[in-house]
């Protein structure tokens, strides 16, 4: 008989609905039990692509043994770390503070007041792994309530006293009263940025790519940041880290080389063996760091790594609707990666002797294997080195192995796929959403563009109520309000998706959410952010994420968007909020960089003016088109696109007295409101952006395994 979870739309809790666990979802049902009955709290977070959340759950939630000491003992709530990552963020520090790692699924006890006073992670069913079975926990943890129940509450409220001192710990409130003051705020130096280059390339692996021991995670935003810096500095250190970190994702096994599209991370050093869930979010920042590190080094491989990667995310998350699903399971048939395995007698029962076996020496399925007794799929050896050794023509190798990569994914469909978690997340699809916006302008990609227009219609127009944003969306609109990741994230795709179309409404709708961000996110007093709304759920200490994970945090995607959305707009109130951020943080930057790769790359959008470029025509067409087109060629990190067509123009200072000039669209070139004269030829923009005039491959045959 299913339990309370079955009325839930989270496929994660649904997954858990036939469970003999009494589960209750967080809510005030759950928690007036605990008070009412005096007991304590069993709180499971996890998320649907979570293999050791899978494995807890068939080991221990489905075993009646254990279900009868969780029930007995305890009010069991499951939670869904992707609709509530606000819960999830307060009790994961808190576990983080006593045991001194995290990861999920998490298993936190509070009391029947919320508050944390034990946890884990993962939990065997039989001790193992130097950690205590499931059953032991439990019933020391309902042997502590019952005989030490002074003591465990005790611990509790000195654990809180920490939470509630980390949430508003910082020099933001004062630091910001100060700069506050003089005529121009100023960030922290650029001894920041440089300090956190050297952190950066102190932890870089020189040999194979990435940063620090194995697992190995792509880091995206750290990725970002390096690029940007070396924009800034022409550091050629900074580039070469970045061009070895993406060569080695690009060809390693954590990459999708059928399918496209990257795993969550790597186990390994040398990118080979992935953990397989896929993630959206995983894949929206990664094919935007392609897709600049394409521009800034011409290198066609990561150009092809980036639209492959966002064709992945338009042929196996795309909704019906336009919105993006988040994740697929690394499980399938109960096994972690079974999906993407191969052995040499199934690659060349699909293509022959012949190229089966060229494809086997290129992607090295062998028939020892090297996962399992049988192959991840990856690209040990350049293809140039290939085509030598293998005496074909690069162009006849390149023909020859798509063919095969197209025939095997056609044959690797027909196995049973991992599940897909078909919840739409705010935040994650406006990574996605971004991404698309800014390759459509860069390659001229008129699919990209409209994905991304109709994305943003779904969740301005489907995942918001009464004027609020919802965290997400499930065959309806979610329970949960949304958080500032998905206001502050929502708000940089539509002023992305503006930049690339000069459509006036994404950019209204970016100025609505960055006010809205003010007013609900924003606490003046106290100089900082937090990541619920002030009319939101009250939890024990009000949740305050300022480091960039996984994801970027709410805290460095409010201070992009209030700068971009405040220099397009001359809103110096905006402009302050984000420096009195950035200022709050700055200790914080300074001591772990890694932390803080958006927040890094926020700061340098801030130490100099933005380059805007302006691109105004008489009508819509292909002249304003191909202006706007060489706006975006070059990657130009600190650039602001606006324009329109002439009468129809927003209302932005930077738009005053701009006309297209003889009737022909112009494009103008800006820093600080001084503008260059007007431009009507696409070579002559491309010149003044300092181009090369070489036209960026739009897309065509892939380099490398796609």
């Amino acid at each position: 008989m299913p339990n309370r979870l079955a009325l839930e739309s989270s496929p994660y809790l649904l997954q858990h609905a036939h469970n003999p666990v009494d589960w209750y979802p967080w809510g005030e049902e759950a928690l007036s039990r605990a008070r009412l009955e005096d007991k304590p709290i069993l709180l499971s977070i996890g998320y649907s692509a979570c293999h050791w959340c899978h494995v807890m759950e068939r080991e221990s939630f489905a075993d009646p043994v254990t279900a009868e000491l969780m029930n007995r003992a305890f009010v069991n709530i499951k939670v869904d770390r992707e609709e509530r990552p606000d819960l999830d963020s307060l009790y994961m520090r808190g576990v983080q503070l006593l045991t001194g790692t995290g990861g999920w699924p998490l298993t936190a006890f509070l009391t029947p007041q919320g508050l944390l006073f034990y946890g884990g992670t993962y939990f065997p069913p039989e001790p193992r792994y130097g950690r205590p079975s499931f059953r032991q926990v439990l019933l020391a943890v309902e042997e502590a309530w019952k005989h030490r129940r002074s003591e465990v509450e005790a611990g509790a409220r000195r654990l809180l006293e920490v939470l509630r001192g980390e949430a508003v710990s910082g020099d933001a409130g004062g630091a910001g009263a100060g700069i506050l003051s003089e005529t121009r705020p100023r960030p922290p130096g650029p001894g920041t940025l440089e300090g956190a280059f050297r952190y950066l390339a102190r932890r870089f692996d020189a040999a194979l790519g990435g940063f620090g021991a194995p697992p190995k995670f792509p880091q995206p935003d750290n990725l970002e940041f390096l690029l940007r810096y070396h924009i800034r500095t022409g550091n050629p250190t900074a580039l070469e880290m970045v061009v070895a970190t993406l060569r080695a994702m690009a060809r390693g096994g954590i990459r999708d080389h059928l399918g496209g599209g990257f795993h969550r991370y790597s186990v390994d050093a040398r990118w080979l063996v992935p953990h397989f869930e896929k993630m959206l979010y995983d894949n929206a920042l990664l094919a935007w760091v392609y897709l600049h590190a394409f521009q800034v080094s011409g290198d066609l491989e990561f150009l092809e790594t980036a639209t492959s990667t966002l064709d992945y995310i338009l042929e196996d998350l795309a909704s019906p609707d336009g919105g993006f699903y988040s994740s697929r399971d690394a499980d399938s048939e109960g096994e972690e990666g079974l999906f993407y395995l191969w052995t040499p007698d199934e690659v060349e029962g699909a293509l022959g002797s012949e190229e089966g076996g060229l494809f086997c020496r290129v992607y090295d399925v062998t028939a020892e294997g090297n996962f399992e007794g049988k192959n991840i799929l990856h690209l040990p050896t350049p293809l140039e080195a290939v085509a030598l050794r293998e005496g074909i023509p690069r162009p006849e190798l390149e023909r020859r192995l798509a063919e095969a990569r197209r025939r095997l994914k056609a044959q690797r469909n027909a196995r049973r796929p991992p599940f897909r978690d078909e919840k739409v997340l705010v935040s994650w699809n406006s990574f996605a959403l971004r991404a698309l916006a800014e390759a459509g302008a860069v390659l001229g990609r008129a699919d990209y563009l409209e994905a991304a227009r109709r994305n943003a219609r779904f969740l301005l127009g489907r995942v918001r109520r009464n004027g609020r944003l919802l965290r997400s969306w499930k065959e309806g609109p979610g329970k949960v309000e949304g958080f500032l990741e998905d206001y502050a994230g929502l708000g940089n795709g539509l002023l992305t998706l503006y930049e690339a179309t000069l459509e006036t409404a994404w950019l209204e709708e970016a100025l609505a959410l960055a006010r809205q961000i003010l007013h609900l996110f924003w606490e003046e007093k106290e100089g900082r952010f937090y990541d619920t709304p002030r009319d939101g759920e009250p939890l024990v200490v009000r949740p305050r994420e300022v480091m960039d994970n996984a994801t970027p945090s709410g805290n460095s995607l409010a201070a992009e968007l209030l700068l971009r959305v405040g220099h397009l707009w001359g809103r110096t109130d905006f402009l302050e909020v984000a420096l009195r951020v950035l200022e709050g943080e700055r200790r914080a930057m300074e001591a772990v960089p890694s932390a803080f790769g958006r927040l890094l790359s926020v700061l340098d959008r801030a130490e100099e003016p933005p380059l805007e470029v302006v691109v105004v025509g008489p009508l819509p067409g292909p002249g304003m088109d191909a202006l706007l087109r060489e706006a975006w060629r070059p990657w130009i990190p600190n650039r602001l696109v606006a324009g329109g067509v002439e009468g129809h123009l927003p209302p932005l200072p930077l738009l005053e007295g701009r006309r297209a000039q003889g009737g022909r669209a112009t494009a103008y070139l800006c820093r600080e409101l001084s503008c260059s004269p007007p431009l009507h030829d696409p070579e002559e923009l491309r010149r003044a952006l300092g181009g090369s005039g070489e036209e960026p491959a739009p897309g065509g045959e892939p380099a490398v395994g796609a």
